[in-house]
């Protein structure tokens, strides 16, 4: 889940690197539509496959580039190389403890809302399940995890260049649009303040 405390994860959906944003929703919609058409073994493979291609490419580029230039500048991920990426002892404990949290929470819902604790809160769940019967007859979990990667990078791209027409002043006097907006416009303020 997102926090306040992962403003990269926040600058990415808000497009504040418009270049970053567009390669995390491409490469997000690439795999996600990948391992809707290919197995996973075969999307792994594909993408370690390419990656290689383009590393293999480049050294032998370099390599031959020196070799002309009679040049000494060594190998070309040198920097890449020697760069220590080991994880701290504290690091994983960090993780490990917000992953307890995390679970703990889910059972202690999940035992609640199945125990009916409330029976108003079960009841709410038994409609959602119901609904996602329906929405599972038709979409798969990938498919609809690639809409949810779709409306995640573009909602708050949409509501912030069309939020100047939605302002109170320049909405027309239809009901309905006034109330369409104010429902759009908490939902993607709590959307962004949840984050």
């Amino acid at each position: 889940a997102l926090t306040h405390e992962d403003p990269n994860a926040l600058q990415l959906i808000h497009w504040k690197e418009p270049k970053k944003s567009a390669l995390a929703f491409g490469l997000s919609l690439l795999v996600l539509i990948s391992m809707a058409t290919l197995s996973v073994i075969s999307v792994v493979s594909y993408l370690l496959l390419t990656c290689l291609c383009i590393t293999i490419t480049f050294r032998v580029y370099k390599s031959v580039i020196q070799a002309v230039q009679k040049s000494n500048e060594g190998h070309p991920f040198k920097s890449l190389l020697d760069r220590d990426i080991s994880l701290s002892a504290d690091a994983v404990r960090q993780i490990a403890d917000q992953v307890i949290v995390h679970l703990n929470q889910f059972s202690f819902q999940t035992r609640r809302l199945l125990l009916v604790e409330d029976l108003v809160d079960s009841l709410k769940l038994a409609a959602v399940m119901w609904v996602m019967t329906h929405v599972g007859a038709v979409f798969n979990g990938l498919t609809i995890l690639i809409l949810a990667d779709i409306i995640f990078f573009t909602s708050p791209l949409i509501y912030q260049k069309k939020k100047v027409s939605m302002m109170w002043g320049h909405v027309t006097t239809n009901r309905s649009n006034v109330v369409i907006l104010k429902v759009w416009e908490t939902f993607v303020t709590n959307f962004s303040s949840n984050l």
